[in-house]
Formats: structure tokens, C-alpha cells, sequence
């Protein structure tokens, strides 16, 4: 068993998994990573069959240290990372051994980024996931001293491995498929919505995610709407017309029409939007939704296929003389001999 301790907390840390599905029932929504994709990187990245439990870090990261040697992946929004004062690459793997200091900065784009060990954060389940759910009181934020038990990993001498980032940190286009109140809105209001580019505003937290924009969005026909099943990617609309992309960690209910939903395999980029980021959506049909749609065991194998060991910058290795570069020795005739 290995810990990975918590030396300062400078962003909103917690620990988040793939969440809870299946509770809706009872009021639990699914909560888990704002960035799905982040910890699907780092098992692709770890060489994990599966995501890990980790350490998400809202708007920055920290200090933090293990009592064994493990690996580390590092994913989502790229921070300043260095380990003993040397700089590491972002969207990769590092060794972490006893006594080294991993301090972790600000976002340099995005919004959160994620922290990793190989053999992931192995605290007591609840539900059969380890993930923080602030909205309902499921775990606190992480603070200086805590200690997280970890599994130990199981390949530490496994090269270091780094994967070719995603540009979904500042932004873009955002594809919404209708839902059962798009009918409720005008063709003139749903034509004004879909030219619109939205700048994510500030309100926004791990519920929800404020699409801000001059205009609003109303519907003269939602009055007595009854309130129905939400989940994550839905964009509601307040009753003054403001949309709002609910997140991981939204009510289960809610009454207000929804103008469609944001594809999964985008929401990743409304999570990512820092405010002041723009955000464009695209009206798509329910067969182009449908054909894009991919499950997450099948993006893990294509993302685990794109991973590739890093070539480090011999500059950047202080201890370089302590290497052996060559193997052997020849007569150097080698290549005169047929």
C-alpha cells in the first residue's frame, strides 16, 4: 500500500472517479470526474485497464508526495509541474519516488486538471466508487496532511509514456442534439440559440455551467412544465432565458425546459471553458448523435493505442554522466564485414 499525501492545496481538490450511474432512483445523481476524458488519458497513459481514482484539482494544484515508489500520470487541464524542481511534461507518466516533491501550479488553460497513481487512490468506497459529491455532502475537499491510500503500482518500471493532447481547454463548438422540450421553443428563438457564441460565464461549479450571451432563450409555453428526469449535458433554461449546461453533479429533477443536450463526448470542453472561453453550439439530428457515440471501454483502447514512451531532452537530464550510454565494444571494423 502506498500514500500519496497532500503537502498543500492550493486549488479545489477531491477525489473523483467514473461516479455512481444507476441511482437516479434515489435522488443520486452521477457525479464523478468533470473530465471523463482525463482519466481515461491517464489509465491509456498507466497502462490500467480501466480509470483510476484520482485527484481532481480545480483552477490549481499543489504539493504532494508518496512513501513508495509509484507512477504518476498527469491529464486534463495543463499545469506548471515539477518534481524536485525539474519541469515535467504535461499529458504523461513520471516515477515518484520517497522524498521527491511533485508541486503542481495553476492552469495554464482549462479548468481541471487531474493527479493519477498507478495504482489509484484506493479509499473506502461508497457505492462502489470513491468519488467526492460536494452537492450532497459524499466527501470534503482535500486539505493539507491528508494522506490518501493508494494501490501499489504495478509496473514501476514501466517506461514513462506521454500522449499527444487534446484541444478542449479553451472552448469551441459544442454539438446539441433536440430533447423533449425543443418543440417548446420557437424556430426564430432555436435559430437565434444555435448562431449565437456564448461566453462561459462566471457562474459555474461542478452543478452546472452558465452560458452567457446578450439575448435570452424564453418559451411562452413552458408554464406548468412538470418536472421530470435531468442528468449531465442538458442545457436548461432559467426563467429569464439564460441557459445553463448541467454537470456531474446536477439535481436528478428539474422543471425548467431544456433546449436540448450537449453530446457526451463533448462535454469534456464545457467542463474545460475557464470564463470568458467561448462556447458555439451545433445543432445536430439524433443519427449523427447516435453515430458518434462510442463507449468509454473502446475510446480507452484507442487512446492506450496512442500512447508512446517519451524521449527526454538529454539537456534537461542533470544527472546524465551517471547513465550507461554505451554497451559494449567493437573491433570497428563492424560494418566493413559483409
Amino acid at each position: 500500500m502506498t500514500a500519496l499525501t497532500v503537502k498543500r492545496a492550493d486549488g479545489i481538490l477531491t477525489v473523483q472517479d467514473m461516479g455512481r450511474p444507476g441511482h437516479l432512483a434515489q435522488g443520486l445523481s452521477r457525479g464523478g470526474a468533470m473530465d471523463r476524458r482525463a482519466l481515461l488519458e491517464a489509465a491509456a497513459l498507466l497502462g490500467a485497464r480501466a480509470p483510476l481514482a484520482a485527484i481532481e484539482m480545480a483552477g490549481a494544484g499543489g504539493q504532494f508526495s508518496v512513501d513508495a515508489p509509484t507512477r504518476i500520470a498527469l491529464t486534463g487541464a495543463p499545469m506548471s509541474a515539477t518534481l524536485d524542481g525539474e519541469a515535467l511534461r504535461w499529458n504523461a507518466t513520471h516515477l515518484l519516488q520517497p522524498g521527491q516533491l511533485l508541486q503542481i501550479g495553476g492552469a495554464r488553460s482549462g479548468v481541471y486538471g487531474y493527479l493519477t497513481a498507478a495504482g489509484g487512490i484506493t479509499s473506502e468506497p461508497w457505492l462502489e466508487s470513491r468519488a467526492t459529491h460536494l452537492s450532497i455532502g459524499i466527501g470534503t475537499p482535500l486539505a493539507a496532511g491528508d494522506a490518501l491510500p493508494c494501490g501499489d503500482d504495478p509496473a514501476p518500471e514501466r517506461p514513462a509514456h506521454g500522449l499527444a493532447p487534446e484541444s478542449r481547454f479553451d472552448g469551441g463548438t459544442i454539438r446539441v442534439v433536440d430533447g423533449p422540450h425543443t418543440a417548446l421553443f420557437d424556430a426564430d428563438v432555436l435559430e437565434a440559440f444555435y448562431a449565437t457564441a456564448f461566453t462561459r460565464g462566471p457562474r459555474g461549479n461542478r452543478q452546472g455551467v452558465q452560458l452567457a450571451a446578450e439575448a435570452r432563450f424564453t418559451t411562452d409555453h413552458a408554464k406548468g412544465l412538470a418536472s421530470d428526469l435531468i442528468g449531465p449535458g442538458d442545457l436548461q433554461m432559467t426563467g429569464d432565458g439564460v441557459p445553463y449546461v448541467l454537470m456531474a453533479e446536477c439535481q436528478t429533477v428539474g422543471g425548467y425546459p431544456r433546449i436540448g443536450t450537449v453530446l457526451p463526448a463533448d462535454l469534456p470542453i464545457v467542463a474545460q471553458a475557464a470564463p470568458g472561453a467561448i462556447l458555439r453550439p451545433r445543432r445536430v439530428s439524433l443519427d449523427e448523435a447516435l453515430a458518434v457515440a462510442r463507449p468509454e471501454e473502446a475510446e480507452l483502447r484507442d487512446l492506450a493505442g496512442r500512447c508512446a514512451p517519451l524521449v527526454r531532452d538529454p539537456a534537461t537530464i542533470h544527472d546524465l554522466l551517471s547513465y550507461q550510454l554505451v554497451s559494449g565494444v567493437t573491433a570497428g571494423d563492424d560494418l566493413d564485414r559483409g
